[in-house]
């Protein structure tokens, strides 16, 4: 099943690594540091990119099995810019300075959609048969 190359796995953890080093060291410098009370959205962002940074640690060690972190990230990075800046863009032909500099943050998602191996994402979470979703004496009774 891992017929993933030696330097997709190396991609990977460099994805990883820029994750828990480069932005885990601005956020948990930002939620350790943080003198006042945080308003609520800040705060989940917060926390939920320290998880995602703590969590790109485990990635060093097992890149494929946590994949799903990374397809997260994919995710709601492309999402935040489909549906975010770029209909501010389409009605006014540009964005604002603060949506702006997230722009910029979240383009690199782009490293993020060249270091994941989509092979074997389609063979592991497409095609691959899923686990049972009930007990073996479930589904012999169902029989």
């Amino acid at each position: 099943m891992n017929d993933v190359p030696l330097y997709r796995l190396y991609m990977l953890r460099a994805m990883y690594a820029l994750i828990a080093l480069a932005m885990g060291s601005q956020i948990w410098k930002e939620i350790l540091l943080h003198a006042q009370s945080w308003e609520r959205n800040e705060g989940v962002v917060a926390c939920m990119l320290g998880a995602l940074s703590l969590l790109s640690l485990l990635g060093l060690r097992y890149p494929l099995q946590m994949l799903p972190l990374l397809l997260w990230e994919a995710a709601w990075k492309t999402i935040w810019l489909v549906f975010v800046p770029l209909p501010q863009w389409w009605v006014n032909g540009h964005v604002d300075a603060a949506i702006s500099s997230t722009v910029f943050d979240c383009s690199f998602v782009v490293l993020v959609y060249i270091a994941v191996p989509w092979g074997y994402v389609v063979q592991r979470y497409v095609k691959q048969q899923g686990e049972r979703w009930g007990s073996v004496a479930t589904r012999a009774a169902v029989r």
